[in-house]
Order: C-alpha cells, then structure tokens, then sequence
C-alpha cells in the first residue's frame, strides 16, 4: 500500500511546541482528520484536504482515516497533546482491530506531543516530580463510580494527581463531588494548580489550598494539578514555584 497513516500530537496550544517530527507529517500528508478546533490549527495550502469532525465521533473518524490510507492518501490524525492520552491513538487501533484484514498492512506511526499537564507542570514548577498519575473526570466513557474509586485510591497511594476533562456545561457537577472526595481524603493545606490554556493567549494558573479550591475554577480548557502529600510551595515575588521533591521519606 502506498498511502499512510500518522497519529499526531500538536501539543497543548503553542505551534512552538510542535514537535519537528510532527511538522514534517503536516507537510507531507494530503489529508488532515481531527476535532474541529484542533483541524483548524492547520494552515490550508495546495494538495492538502481538512476533514473535521465533532467531538464524539472519534470511531468514525478513525475508520475514515484509515479508509483514505488504505486507498492511498498520506493521512495525518490529529490531536491536541499527545495523542495517547486521553485521544485519538486509541480510537484508530480499536477501529484498526475490529476493521478490514488489509489496514493491518498499512504503515501506521504514532508522534508523540507535549500533554496540556506536562505543560501546566513546567508552568507551575515541577508538581509532577514525584510518583503521580492521571485519572480523566469524564463520565462519557466510563461510570462515575470508578472515577471515585481511582481517585480515593489515587490519593491513598500518595500520588500527585493530574485531573483532565475537570467540569463541562453538560456535568457541572463532576468536579464538585471530586473536590468533595479530595477533601474526605486529603489535608485542607493540598496543593492544587490549575492550570487553564496552558501555552495560549488565554493562559491563566492558580496556585490554592484545597481548602480554597471551588468547581467555578475549572472548565474543559483546566488541567488541575493535585499534589501529594510531599508537595510543596516557594512563596517569592513572582508566581509561586510548585514541586514534589524527588525523594520522599516513608
């Protein structure tokens, strides 16, 4: 087969963190498949067709893409980020195993990308030093049960915790009862950052206590950053330095 496939990462908002590799396959392909905001980050030139698409249709897209491989076209997958996490790596190989025998054949590369945490982590210090995890607080794809349930046991285990996907228009509601979780099983005094449109004109970071974290404080555009119990706060002029040291005494 001629044509290919690319599951590509644009990072979290700023072209400068465009990886160089991921650049070359915008260049190279003749078809770009996405989510409609992150499509429209691709500047339209000669020879190159955008597909967009909404936001819950990633099994379609992901077959259509691989379709146009499949007959030849040089598809580019995007996504924001990585495209791993929490994104349309995934949904290309489920579409992949449950497809045609023949995309099996077809030349598939995954490249990765800065994640919107690991960008809010830089931003704020080094939060992430430590063990952490990253646990999605949409309720879409899987029940809200075990969404508690990872986050009590994500604490329980002392983890940093980055928080994806905190509070949309549609369940407002999600990350209050995750505040009111942290709050069962944490200290009033743990760290959280939050961490909206990391890298774009629209950044903002808040560094608060628990104590004084509120659901309005997050939307769909907010990583939250929640520390363990090691993290701790450089208070200076400036925004204040977040980190998690790197060795943590039992």
């Amino acid at each position: 087969m001629s044509g290919w496939l690319v599951i590509a990462g644009l990072g979290p908002g700023d072209p400068r963190m465009i990886t160089p590799e991921v650049t070359a396959a915008l260049n190279e392909a003749t078809d770009i498949v996405g989510y409609i905001p992150y499509v429209r980050r691709i500047a339209p030139r000669a020879g190159l067709v955008l597909h967009e698409s909404d936001n819950r249709v990633e099994l379609d897209r992901a077959r259509h893409a691989l379709a146009m491989a499949a007959a030849g076209r040089r598809v580019t997958v995007v996504s924001s980020g990585d495209p791993g996490v929490f994104a349309m790596a995934s949904a290309v190989f489920e579409a992949l195993e449950t497809g045609p025998q023949a995309w099996r054949d077809l030349d598939i590369r995954v490249l990765p990308g800065v994640t919107a945490m690991l960008a809010a982590a830089a931003r704020a210090g080094a939060p992430l030093g430590h063990d952490f995890c990253v646990i999605n607080l949409s309720d879409n794809l899987k029940p809200w049960d075990l969404i508690a349930r990872r986050l009590r046991l994500a604490v329980e285990a002392d983890f940093a915790i980055a928080l994806y996907n905190p509070r949309s228009k549609a369940r407002p509601e999600g990350f209050a009862r995750t505040l009111d979780i942290l709050r069962e099983c944490c200290e009033p005094g743990r760290v959280l950052v939050f961490a909206r449109a990391v890298s774009t004109p629209d950044e903002e970071l808040t560094v608060v206590s628990l104590s004084d974290a509120r659901p309005e404080m997050a939307d769909m555009r907010t990583v939250v950053l929640v520390g363990s119990s090691a993290t701790r706060v450089i208070r200076r002029g400036g925004a204040p330095i977040v980190y998690t040291p790197r060795s943590v005494l039992a």
